[in-house]
């Protein structure tokens, strides 16, 4: 039952993480194109929809929650040592923790991308503001 339960919870956490990046796509490709303004921004937004991929997959399925099935045994507080059972709630509890799991960990990871495009957007368009006043008063930058 194990053996099934790895590649659901991945596949689980593959279509999330697709559905994600199909969400962010187009936002992401926006604010790249107006922040770098090259051909570039295409490939870094595929970098970034290969991190969605690599942060969704990483933080929600949690081997470290997976091996107590392998592993066997487990002792309890009053000191009993049980065996971990794999059923059904079993089943829908592992999958539901992936999915919030890839959820959390992609939601982070675009917290992060959106701040620090957003410092840059407010960089460039100082910086778009700044040339503009050039071009129109070239006598008083001199």
């Amino acid at each position: 039952m194990f053996l099934t339960l790895l590649p659901a919870t991945l596949g689980v956490t593959l279509i999330t993480c697709w559905i994600i990046t199909r969400l962010f796509s187009t936002s992401l490709g926006k604010i790249l194109q107006r922040i770098i303004k090259d051909e570039i921004a295409a490939a870094w937004k595929r970098y970034i929809m290969f991190a969605i991929y690599v942060v969704g997959i990483s933080s929600s399925v949690q081997i470290w929650n997976l091996e107590r099935y392998i592993e066997g045994f487990q002792r309890t507080k009053d000191g009993a040592d049980v065996l971990p059972v794999l059923n059904s709630e079993t089943w829908v509890l592992e999958v539901y923790r992936a999915v919030i799991g890839s959820l959390q960990g992609i939601a982070w990871a675009l917290l992060l991308f959106f701040l620090a495009s957003l410092i840059a957007f407010v960089i460039v368009r100082n910086g778009e503001r700044m040339h503009k006043e050039e071009n129109r008063n070239p006598e008083s930058v001199r």
